[in-house]
C-alpha cells in the first residue's frame, strides 16, 4: 500500500485530496491539526507517532524530525542496500509528501507582531520534509501548492503514479519555495539587527504580472513585487481600467511617481521615458494638470501622468482629448471615471498612499554579472551644510519658490539634467545629455519664449561658465546648483556680471 504523509498549515483542498487518495487505496499519515481535521471529516488516517514510535513533543516543535520519516522519504527505492537497511530498521517508504509551511510571511507582515511570534512561525520540520522529498523526486512526489493537487490526482488515476516530468517540476517548486521562505527569514533578522551589507545577499520577490514583452517586442519580461514595503509604490496600485501595463509603462510610471513624491501641494507630473517632461503645482489638481500640460504639450503625448490629488471632472475633461498611456492618482471621482473610461486603452491606476516615501528601501540596479545597491535619494539638501548664496544678488521670494520647485524636478531628471521653471511650472527640461551645456541648450530650445524669467536647476556643478552665459541669453534670472567645481568662481563671476542670483546646495543629485 502506498503511503502519503500530509502535514499542512493551509488546509485548502486537503480533505478532497485525502478522500481521493484513500479511494485510490493509499494510506494516509498525518500530524497535529491536519490529523485532527482529517479525522473529523471521516477519513481513516494514521498518526505520525505510530510511524515514528515517538510522541510529538515540545508543543509540536518536534514531530516529523525522525529517521522513520526522513528515511522513508529519502531512501532510494532501487538501491539494494537502502532497501535492506529499511527492512532492518523497520522504516516504511513514504511515496507522497503533502506539506505547506508555517505562515512566516503573513506573520512578519502583521502590524506590531512580536519577535517571539515571528520566531515561532519559522518552520523546521516542514522544510526538512519537502526538501528531502524534492531531493528524492524520482521516487517521491511532493506537493506544496494546493493548485497542484488536481493534476497529481489526475495522473494517479490515469497512470497509478505521478509522471517523472511532474515529479521533477514539483521538486523544482519546492526549492524555489524554500529559498523564498529562507530569504524572508534572513531579511527579517538582517533588518532587526541592522545588517546592511551581508557578505552574501539573497533577495526574494513575488510575481505580480507576466508582461506581453519587455522594452522591445523581441524581449520577454515579467513584473515582480517586493514582499514588504509596497505601500505607496506601483506594485500596490490597483488598475481600474485599460489594457495591462507594459514593461515600459511600469518603468515610466515609477519614474513619474518618484518625482511626484517630492511635492506636498497639488501637483501633476507628466513623464516620458521616466523623465519629467512637464510638472505643475497649483491650488487645485486641475490647475496643476493645466500647467503640466502647457509645459510641454508635445512630449506628454503617449506619456504618463501622476497626480497627488483625486482626479476630478474638470481634470478628466482636460485629459480626455490627449493620448495618455497611464494616469495614476490616489483616487478618481465617479465623474472622472465616467469620462476617462470612454477611452478604451488608457490605463487608470489607483494608489491611495501615493505620497508615501520609504526612506529605507534600497535602490538596486543590475549590471552584467552583478547588482548595484545604494541608499535611496530621499533628501533635497544636506543636513550638515547650509545653502550658500554665492552671488551679490539674492533670489527674490518668488525665485526662491521656483528654485525649490525646479530642484525637486531636476533631482528626478536623468543626468546630465537641467530643469527650468517659472510660477511652479516647468518651462523646459534637458535630460540625459553627455554634456551639461547640451542639456541646458535642449531645455532652452524646448521652452522657447516661455523661458524668459525662469529659474534654472542643475543636478551637478557647472564645469565652465558657459551655462551661465546661455542662461543669461535666454532670460533666466536665478540658478540653483550643487557647486564644487574647481572653476566655480568663473560661474559666480559670470552670474554677478549679468545680475543672476545663484545658490549652491552642496549636494548633487545624479540619476543614471
Amino acid at each position: 500500500m502506498k503511503k502519503a504523509l500530509i502535514s499542512v498549515f493551509d488546509k485548502t483542498g486537503i480533505v478532497d485530496l485525502a478522500n481521493t487518495l484513500q479511494s485510490l487505496g493509499w494510506e494516509i499519515i498525518s500530524t497535529g491539526g491536519t490529523y485532527k481535521k482529517l479525522k473529523e471529516e471521516g477519513i481513516h488516517v494514521r498518526d505520525i507517532s505510530d510511524l515514528t514510535k515517538f510522541p510529538e513533543c515540545f508543543d509540536g516543535r518536534v514531530k516529523t524530525l525522525h529517521p522513520n520519516v526522513e528515511g522513508g522519504i529519502l531512501a532510494i527505492r532501487d538501491n539494494k542496500d537502502h532497501r535492506r537497511q529499511m527492512d532492518e530498521l523497520g522504516i516504511e517508504p513514504v511515496d507522497l509528501v503533502v506539506c505547506n509551511l508555517y505562515p512566516f510571511k503573513q506573520t512578519v507582515l502583521k502590524p506590531g507582531v512580536s519577535h517571539e511570534e515571528v520566531v515561532e512561525n519559522i518552520d523546521i520540520g516542514g522544510p526538512t520534509m519537502i526538501r528531502a522529498a524534492a531531493k528524492n523526486y524520482k521516487f517521491v512526489t511532493v506537493l506544496t501548492d494546493p493548485k497542484d493537487y488536481a493534476n497529481v490526482l489526475s495522473e494517479l488515476k490515469e497512470f497509478g503514479d505521478t509522471t517523472p516530468a511532474t515529479k521533477e517540476m514539483l521538486a523544482a517548486k519546492v526549492f524555489i519555495h524554500t529559498a523564498h521562505y529562507d530569504a524572508l527569514i534572513a531579511d527579517y533578522f538582517s533588518r532587526k539587527l541592522g545588517i546592511r551589507e551581508p557578505d552574501t545577499l539573497t533577495l526574494t520577490y513575488e510575481k505580480k504580472q507576466e508582461l506581453r514583452y519587455g522594452e522591445n517586442p523581441h524581449q520577454q519580461a515579467v513584473f515582480y513585487a517586493s514582499v514588504k514595503g509596497t505601500e505607496g509604490t506601483l506594485t500596490a496600485a490597483v488598475q481600474l481600467h485599460g489594457k495591462e501595463l507594459s514593461y515600459n509603462n511600469i518603468g515610466d510610471t515609477d519614474g513619474a511617481l518618484e518625482a511626484l513624491k517630492e511635492f506636498e501641494e497639488p501637483t501633476v507630473v507628466a513623464a516620458k521615458h521616466a523623465n519629467p517632461c512637464g510638472v505643475g503645482s497649483d491650488a487645485t489638481i486641475s490647475g496643476a494638470f493645466r500647467k503640466a500640460y502647457e509645459a510641454d504639450p508635445v512630449s506628454i503625448y503617449g506619456g504618463i501622468v501622476a497626480a497627488n490629488r483625486t482626479i476630478d471632472r474638470e481634470c478628466a475633461e482636460m485629459m480626455s482629448p490627449i493620448f495618455l498611456e497611464v494616469v495614476i492618482a490616489p483616487s478618481f471621482s465617479q465623474e472622472a471615471l465616467d469620462i476617462l473610461t470612454q477611452k478604451k486603452n488608457i490605463r487608470l491606476l489607483c494608489l491611495p498612499e501615493i505620497g508615501r516615501v520609504d526612506r529605507e528601501a534600497p535602490k538596486a540596479k543590475t549590471v552584467l554579472g552583478g547588482l548595484l545597491i545604494q541608499d535611496p535619494d530621499t533628501v533635497l539638501f544636506p543636513e550638515t551644510k547650509e545653502i550658500q548664496i554665492v552671488t551679490r544678488r539674492e533670489p527674490t521670494k518668488t525665485e526662491w519658490e521656483d528654485l525649490l520647485f525646479a530642484w525637486k524636478v531636476v533631482k528626478h531628471t536623468k543626468s546630465n539634467g537641467i530643469a527650468l521653471a517659472k510660477d511652479k511650472c516647468t518651462t523646459g527640461t534637458g535630460p540625459g545629455q553627455v554634456s551639461r551645456i547640451w542639456a541646458l541648450e535642449n531645455a532652452i530650445r524646448q521652452g522657447g519664449e516661455r523661458i524668459l524669467g525662469s529659474v534654472l536647476a542643475s543636478d551637478a556643478f557647472f564645469p565652465f561658465a558657459d551655462c551661465v552665459e546661455a542662461a543669461h541669453k535666454a532670460g533666466i534670472t536665478a540658478i540653483i546648483q550643487p557647486g564644487g567645481s574647481v572653476r566655480d568662481q568663473d560661474s559666480i563671476d559670470a552670474a554677478d556680471q549679468y545680475g543672476i542670483a545663484m545658490i549652491f546646495t552642496g549636494m548633487r543629485h545624479f540619476k543614471h
